[in-house]
């Protein structure tokens, strides 16, 4: 058995002699380590590749960027990384921020999405291949915890699933390597401090912690402003669920709340002149489908909203 600080590496063929996946199958199942699998889907990657993962780390971005490296496309693959910039996932090392820049130099056309509501772990090379599994980019999630998933080589499954990804990212709000890089200098030394506490007494920490916290989290929000307006970014959503299915409002509202749940509080209300009016997110949608409404992109057909036709 390997030990558990053996070295990740690239793929080979005899690496899938046990897997369920043969280089004949359309889908395989991924159970135990996956490593080699993933490494195969980065180097099958000819023009697009896509990353979604909330926990990635510096050891598994090093290795992934070597095994692109020997890909002759990479030079001109266009990357986006989709990840969650959770301020407690950052300070406990379980997304390192580092790692990510430094593959995001490697690759001139790299990109970085924050995502506050995701969990998936999808990967998706051209409209060729695909990676949906329970792991992350982790060296855990890669070779040593128990993770399950599917490999998929069935073009026309792929390309739905990239057409997925591919919207859901554009409802995140994108970063360049130099934001990312100097948000994790401003975390050094939170992140310092918070892996110097007990995990069993974070609620204890001193008020200046959780002040220095509380700025870390409205940074993450400034990401996501300054891009668009919140209204802006309702728009969108709401074009998105409306491309699946038509919704009544009261349908959008808990799906709009799972894709952006740092925007929509249910603490905050919106009050004017002492009367309280609901929740504040709530009058940001009924504004974005009003303006939709308007522009004629979206139809109330009694209570349920659709787009409209082209």
């Amino acid at each position: 058995m390997e030990g558990r600080n053996t070295p990740l590496r690239c793929a080979s063929k005899e690496d899938f002699m046990d897997s369920s996946l043969t280089s004949a199958s359309p889908v395989g199942l991924l159970s135990g380590a996956w490593d080699a699998q993933f490494a195969d889907l980065l180097g099958a990657a000819g023009e697009f590749l896509l990353l979604a993962s909330p926990f990635i780390t510096r050891r598994v971005t090093t290795w992934a960027g070597n095994c692109l490296a020997k890909n002759s496309y990479s030079a001109q693959l266009r990357i986006i990384c989709l990840t969650n910039l959770k301020i407690e996932s950052i300070l406990s090392g379980s997304l390192e921020l580092h790692g990510i820049t430094e593959m995001g130099r490697a690759f001139p056309n790299f990109s970085v999405i924050h995502m506050p509501s995701l969990h998936a772990k999808v990967f998706i090379a051209d409209n060729e291949r695909a990676i949906i599994t329970s792991g992350n980019l982790t060296d855990g999630g890669l070779r040593k915890n128990c993770e399950y998933g599917v490999y998929i080589r069935t073009p026309k499954l792929v390309k739905e699933v990239r057409h997925d990804f591919e919207g859901y990212a554009q409802l995140g709000a994108p970063l360049s390597i130099e934001e990312i890089e100097e948000f994790a200098g401003e975390l050094e030394g939170l992140r310092v401090t918070y892996q110097a506490q007990n995990r069993r007494l974070m609620s204890g920490l001193r008020t200046k912690f959780k002040s220095r916290l509380k700025n870390a989290e409205d940074r993450v929000l400034q990401f996501r402003a300054q891009s668009t307006t919140t209204q802006g970014i309702f728009r969108k959503t709401i074009l998105y669920l409306l491309a699946k299915s038509p919704l009544s409002t009261a349908e959008l509202h808990p799906l709009i709340q799972r894709i952006h749940p740092d925007l929509c509080d249910d603490s905050v209300d919106r009050v004017i002149d002492g009367l309280n009016f609901g929740k504040k997110w709530k009058h940001h949608v009924r504004s974005a489908q009003q303006a939709l409404k308007r522009e004629g992109r979206v139809i109330l057909d009694g209570e349920m909203w659709r787009l409209a036709k082209a």
